[in-house]
């Protein structure tokens, strides 16, 4: 923990913003289970189906700059609380909705809300917990992504199919409210003045940041560049796999819909192993290389897309599926490392910017793009083909992340030495 902040305060606060991150998935993918039912009583198509996914990712992808701005210049724990309190009214209102249109806005809005979350959750985690542990505190943060969208997924299908889809909303938003209201309650850190070092000489007064200089934080940062371009590239692959691999199990092994989900479910939910290990085994390895932050996503990235290809084409029925669930593993432990990067290289009070900058990257260059090439190479060469090309991303990535350990310690050095500080009230 940080040195003005005991450990119970800490960890209090971790416990709520694990809790949050999970209903924030919930709230997001309780939905894709409830197609079938919205089909049934609106005659939706498939394409207004996954357009009421993808609103929730569109408003993030517009407003997660600007809300990380409000956390890193006003307040984390007032942004936090009150983003919460949005995103589970808004999925409130989705019980009430009569038509496609005000669901898609009930939708967007869940969207605002979860915007700025994770620039805001990892801003305060990196405060909170010492810099030698960061990766492992994210890796286990993030082990709450795969938990909330199983869940949702999980949920949405049993609470439908017993009272009907209006209620799975319903049940799902209100713990949410509850978390968020308790947030108010957390310790915050003071925000960071924006300054840096004028000169060498102790008694030289700190200068207060230019425009230019803020700028300069994220373009001069080569190792931010990389990692961002990597984490781009990685996640156009699990979220081509979230999207495809039902339909895959569907196809190939004759399963029906609910089945070839959960048997797809499951890859994704190892995450829930990949995810803390790859946080742990960064921070150990660390402590005698200062680039294992970027080396271990190398070495997880060019590995996932090993077991990927030897899965996808030389292996079937059982044997594929196990060397699947070891891709589930290894696929997501480059996350906590990549994350920490976007803390370790940039001015402290930038932090949530950081990763506002990375989660559009990710969103604009990645995930929305994965499912549609897939679906592309699938109409032309058939869904196996189209699987198969995925490695040549996480291949990608490794690379990238490798070119960009060259820069990390330069990187390191470079930012202002500020001690964050904890509110005392």
């Amino acid at each position: 923990h940080s040195g003005n902040i005991s450990r119970k305060k800490a960890y209090f606060a971790f416990a709520l913003l694990f809790l949050l991150y999970m209903f924030d998935y919930i709230d997001r993918l309780v939905i894709v289970s409830l197609f079938p039912f919205l089909k049934a009583e609106w005659g939706l198509s498939d394409t207004q189906c996954g357009l009421l996914v993808s609103a929730v990712y569109w408003s993030i992808l517009l407003f997660s700059f600007p809300v990380s701005v409000l956390v890193d210049r006003w307040s984390r724990k007032k942004t936090i609380g009150l983003m919460s309190i949005l995103w589970s009214m808004a999925t409130l209102a989705c019980v009430f909705t009569k038509n496609f249109k005000q669901l898609f806005i009930a939708r967007t809005a869940i969207g605002v809300g979860e915007a700025g979350y994770a620039p805001g959750g990892t801003a305060l985690i990196s405060a909170l917990f010492p810099e030698s542990q960061r990766a492992k505190m994210l890796g286990i943060w993030n082990a709450a992504i795969p938990f909330g969208s199983a869940l949702g997924i999980a949920l949405g299908g049993i609470i439908a199919e017993r009272y009907g889809w209006r209620h799975a909303f319903g049940i799902v938003a209100l713990p949410g409210l509850v978390f968020a209201v308790l947030f108010f309650w957390v310790k915050d850190y003071r925000t960071v003045d924006l300054v840096r070092d004028a000169g060498s000489t102790a008694n030289i007064q700190p200068v207060k940041m230019s425009k230019q200089d803020i700028v300069r934080e994220f373009i001069q940062r080569k190792s931010l560049l990389f990692n961002n371009l990597a984490f781009a590239a990685n996640v156009f692959v699990t979220t081509s796999l979230l999207s495809w691999m039902p339909t895959y199990f569907h196809r190939v092994e004759g399963l029906d819909m609910s089945k070839a989900g959960t048997k797809s479910g499951l890859i994704m939910f190892m995450a829930i192993i990949g995810a803390p290990l790859g946080g742990y085994i960064a921070d150990r390895w660390r402590r005698r290389r200062p680039g294992a932050r970027m080396l271990l996503p190398a070495i997880t990235s060019i590995s996932a897309g090993i077991l990927l290809f030897v899965a996808m084409t030389f292996l079937e029925g059982r044997l594929q599926y196990g060397m699947l669930l070891l891709v589930g593993v290894t696929i997501i432990m480059f996350v906590p490392s990549a994350v920490s990067v976007t803390q370790d290289v940039v001015h402290p009070g930038l932090r949530a910017i950081s990763l506002s900058i990375n989660i559009v990257i990710q969103h604009t260059l990645g995930s929305p793009l994965g499912p549609i090439f897939v679906g592309a190479v699938s109409d032309a060469y058939g869904l196996t083909t189209a699987v198969q090309w995925l490695p040549a991303f996480t291949l990608l990535a490794g690379i990238l992340f490798w070119i960009g350990s060259f820069y990390y310690e330069k990187d390191l050095k470079a930012v202002a030495k500020i001690e964050v500080k904890i509110e005392e009230s």
